[in-house]
Parts: C-alpha cells; sequence; structure tokens
C-alpha cells in the first residue's frame, strides 16, 4: 500500500502525489479505501481504490535510476519504426508507452525523434500518429524524471543535454 505523500506512477496520467487515503462507501457496495491522488502536472483529483487492478500504479523512480537511465542514451540503437497502417504504428507505440516502463519511454522518444529529423531532412511531413506519441511519450518520461530529480519538468531536457556533454567530456 502505498503512503500519503508517495509520489506514484498513475496509468496515462502520469505522476501523482497520494494525498490521502480513506473509507468510502457507495450505494449498494462495501465500504473500500481508496487513495486520493493529485496529478503533478494537471490540476485534478483522483480517486482509485486501494484494492484495484484496472489501472497501473507504481513507486516512481529514484533520482539514481533517472540519473542511471539518462547515462544509457548514448549506448541505446533505436531505429524509427516505419509501418504502411498507420493503426499498425499505433499499436506498437501504444504498447510501449502501456509498459509504464520509462526506459521503454526513453526508447519510444529516441525513435519517433530519430524518424522525424530523418523525415525533416528529406523535406517529408512527419506524421501525426508519430507527433501524438512523440509527445506523450516525452509527457510520461519528463514528467517521472522531473519528480525523480525534483527538478521543474521544462528543465528535464536541459538536464540531460547537460549530463550528456557531461559524460562526453569524460
Amino acid at each position: 500500500m502505498y503512503q500519503v505523500g508517495q509520489l506514484v506512477q498513475y496509468g496515462g496520467t502520469g505522476v501523482c502525489r497520494v494525498s490521502e487515503i480513506k473509507a468510502q462507501q457507495f450505494p449498494d457496495s462495501q465500504e473500500r479505501l481508496y487513495y486520493i491522488m493529485r496529478p503533478l502536472y494537471q490540476s485534478c483529483v483522483i480517486s482509485v481504490p486501494v484494492d484495484s487492478e484496472k489501472v497501473f500504479i507504481r513507486p516512481i523512480i529514484s533520482r539514481e535510476e533517472a540519473d542511471r537511465l539518462i547515462c544509457l542514451i548514448p549506448t541505446l540503437n533505436c531505429p524509427a519504426v516505419h509501418c504502411r497502417a498507420s493503426r499498425e504504428l499505433s499499436e506498437r507505440y501504444d504498447a510501449m508507452l502501456k509498459s509504464h516502463n520509462c526506459q521503454d519511454w526513453m526508447e519510444l522518444t529516441l525513435s519517433i525523434s530519430a524518424k522525424k529529423r530523418a523525415m525533416l531532412q528529406q523535406k517529408r511531413k512527419f506524421g501525426s500518429v508519430d507527433e501524438r506519441f512523440l509527445k506523450q511519450a516525452e509527457d510520461m518520461l519528463f514528467g517521472e524524471f522531473a519528480a525523480a530529480l525534483e527538478i521543474p519538468k521544462d528543465q528535464v531536457r536541459g538536464y540531460i543535454d547537460a549530463k550528456l556533454e557531461s559524460l562526453q567530456a569524460s
């Protein structure tokens, strides 16, 4: 069970803080414990049963894990994914997003970014499916990195760039 104040990764919402745990009873049901969570990057409140298995919840990664993942970037080979059917592309991207794994999100971001660079060099249009999933993957990844590193979300890209520069210098 998660604790009040703990940061968790919640489904497709992203990083949330458990603000309270309380018992609630609805008509025609037994009393159940609920997490009351507040997303860090959205203004809403989420109530989810403590024993629910419908939506994925896990603790966020540590600062050390975020730094380890960032240091992996130069070693990763993330080729662009090309599919004739946008549905097939969406399914492949969606599976990586739904893994709820930061390394998968990072690889997805790197892969789609490589595809975007190649398309721009060829003066071709970058697809809307790619654009949508790039935004989602970056949003989930940068949100979790920001929480783990205790920095604002808009500073994550700069942090990654600085970390990679220091790796090259050493």
